[in-house]
């Protein structure tokens, strides 16, 4: 090769390189100058080497984070998937369970967010569910909303009804559906669980928000991914103009196959919506983001093992 020739090759390397490692910032950000509308993040998770328990990070920019605590739980009673609600009372509450096959849903209250206690116990008769009543007696993940415009807390969970065999393990997942019950001080309890959604499919992990006059249930889709059934193990987001729906079929999936657990977060311009989700288990979580929760998404972050991409 002439030294020109090589010469060449060699500059072209160098700027894929920095075009490589030079990311472009995500849309949502402030500009310099400017104020942010949402200043800072406080994000409660779990950790890989400790899953189900609370930890806690921040962020300024809802894309970098610093652990808390010196990466210490931060309430050692503390088990579940946490999703945190402010309640009308204008203190906060979590629930949680010691695992899926415990029949109480445990529900903690905080002033400040540090220091938890307990609220209340509630163990939900799966039996008594209209159409439901071949439910196992398992929970998974019970998370709260609190919905301003009637006022009452709805609590979400999934429950599966079939259990696996060593032939199909994966039954057992794909039986999972999503169930709610209603409370207006998450201490007393409005009649049996209910099924949140119409259609015949499983679904775990559900978070309820609403934006303007639209309700999102944003889950994840829990049947295993085929070439018939692509959606499976991802993100999807679900649309009603009331609480409890009926809900549209799920979009299109907002993430990779074989994720789970989404928190959906304001970008700090409020122009944009960040979406994290688990890989799990508790391996890593990956970002996707919009300009419009109806979408289109794109996944700004992931396990890509680049930590200036993680």
């Amino acid at each position: 090769m002439s030294r020109k020739k090589f010469g060449f090759l060699c500059s072209f390397l160098l700027l894929g390189l920095e075009v490589m490692a030079q990311q472009p910032d995500p849309p949502g950000q402030v500009e310099a100058g400017e104020k942010p509308v949402h200043e800072a993040y406080l994000f409660a998770h779990m950790t890989h080497q400790d899953y189900g328990r609370l930890y806690y990070s921040v962020s300024l920019d809802g894309l970098h984070w610093k652990a808390l605590n010196d990466g210490e739980r931060i309430f050692e009673e503390y088990q579940g998937h946490p999703d945190i609600v402010k309640g009308p009372d204008d203190r906060y509450y979590i629930a949680g369970n010691t695992s899926d096959s415990s029949p109480v849903i445990n529900i903690w209250v905080s002033e400040d967010l540090i220091a938890w206690t307990k609220h209340a116990e509630y163990t939900p008769d799966l039996k008594a569910t209209p159409g439901y009543a071949e439910a196992l007696q398992r929970i998974g993940a019970p998370k709260l909303f609190y919905d301003e415009a009637s006022s009452q807390f709805v609590m979400t969970w999934h429950t599966p009804h079939l259990e696996g065999t060593p032939e199909d393990a994966e039954r057992y997942w794909a039986s999972q559906r999503t169930l709610y019950v209603l409370s207006k001080d998450l201490k007393t309890f409005e009649g049996p669980p209910k099924m949140l959604f119409d259609w015949d499919f499983g679904t775990i992990d559900v978070i309820i928000r609403k934006v303007e006059d639209t309700y999102f249930a944003i889950l994840k889709d829990e049947t295993y991914p085929t070439l018939y059934w692509p959606t499976g193990k991802t993100i999807r987001i679900a649309r009603s103009g009331s609480l409890l729906g009926p809900y549209s079929l799920p979009s299109d999936p907002i993430s990779p196959n074989f994720r789970e657990a989404p928190t959906l977060i304001p970008s700090p311009n409020g122009k944009a919506w960040y979406m994290y989700y688990e890989q799990y288990p508790g391996v890593s979580y990956g970002l996707s983001i919009s300009d419009n929760l109806n979408g289109p998404w794109y996944q700004a972050s992931g396990y890509t093992f680049h930590s200036t991409w993680d």
